[in-house]
């Protein structure tokens, strides 16, 4: 609008109204705002895009979240039961208990949470359990509750170093039994009838394994003799879609080549998604005294026996899309 336009608009405004009309056009003009509704609208579209990929980065979070609120539940049963502590040797049951309810619920809810072989868990006695490490391995902490509810047992877990040097996380790996896994410590709480969990692949699986599945077990034996050493039987275990429940980024080089040289497990991970989890349990492998460590490390994963058979059951075969929970 030229300046003889603005006077004119300005001078033929009849009333108060139409005169701020007017003035409000002509700021509109003289600061450019005329672009302001392209830059909105571009926005709009940038926000409509990405949002759905922020939020498969933010939801694998809302685990981190769920197990910070454990911890603070955990605290807070400690500080309510300080009296007690000096007279009751299970004070962590109540604990756990409510602890794997909550996680069994949301499992259920989540992702249809179904668990098949349960009858192949010990009612008592002891039993390495072997599996395959998720992204996330939300699973295991599933089946975890489940072992708590149904068998009244808790199972013993074994996790990498770095889980516990993160902050908070010390009384919820005391109260859930898991240690960091030298052998003699898993050989001594097999001996005194726990189960035991633990997942050959570990973090390198969790991060570097893919949507093929393949196990990253490496020349890894240490499971296998402790099994030998502690004489009880190895049950294998899968769960089924949980890669599509989480992924991870660390196919790409510069994570792989992070954690290879520093040993720091930052590849991002994403997902969330509301996939169905069915775990299977493989049927017991006996203890063999002819059988030496590396050939037991064979048979968790290889026959009709391992984990690769579950892999490849009709069951898996029948729902290898992954089903999403409504």
């Amino acid at each position: 609008m030229s300046d003889t336009g603005n006077q004119s608009c300005l001078r033929g405004a009849e009333n108060m109204v139409s005169f701020l009309v007017c003035l409000f056009h002509e700021l509109e003009e003289w600061a450019g705002l005329g672009q302001v509704e392209d830059y909105l609208s571009v926005l709009e579209y940038l926000l409509w895009v990405f949002t759905p990929l922020v939020i498969v980065f933010i939801v694998p979070f809302l685990i981190v979240i769920l197990l910070y609120l454990s911890i603070l539940f955990l605290h807070v049963y400690k500080r309510k039961n300080q009296l007690r502590e000096a007279y009751c040797n299970n004070l962590w049951d109540g604990a756990r208990k409510t602890l794997a309810t909550l996680w069994d619920g949301h499992g259920a809810i989540w992702h249809g949470y179904e668990i098949h072989g349960m009858e192949k868990i010990p009612d008592k006695g002891p039993a390495l359990i072997v599996y395959y490490h998720g992204a996330i391995p939300v699973d295991y902490y599933y089946f975890l509750a489940n072992v708590i509810i149904q068998k009244g047992r808790t199972c013993h877990s074994v996790a990498d170093h770095f889980l516990f040097k993160i902050p908070g996380f010390k009384l919820l790996l005391e109260v859930f039994s898991v240690i960091h896994g030298p052998q003699e410590e898993c050989v001594r709480a097999l001996r005194n009838g726990h189960l035991l969990g633990i997942s050959p692949g570990g973090v390198r699986e969790a991060l570097f394994s893919d949507e093929t599945y393949p196990l990253l077990w490496g020349k890894r034996k240490g499971f296998a003799q402790v099994a030998i050493d502690s004489q009880v039987p190895v049950i294998p275990m899968f769960t089924q879609n949980v890669r599509e429940g989480f992924r991870s980024l660390g196919t790409l080089r510069f994570f792989r080549w992070v954690y290879e040289r520093f040993r720091l497990p930052v590849a991002p991970v994403y997902g969330g998604f509301p996939v169905k989890f069915r775990t299977f349990l493989g049927d017991p492998i006996p203890y063999d005294p002819n059988m030496n460590a590396a050939e037991l490390a064979e048979k968790p994963w290889s026959g009709s026996l391992g984990l690769s058979s579950l892999m490849q059951t009709e069951s898996y075969r029948e729902h290898e899309h992954p089903a999403v929970v409504v």
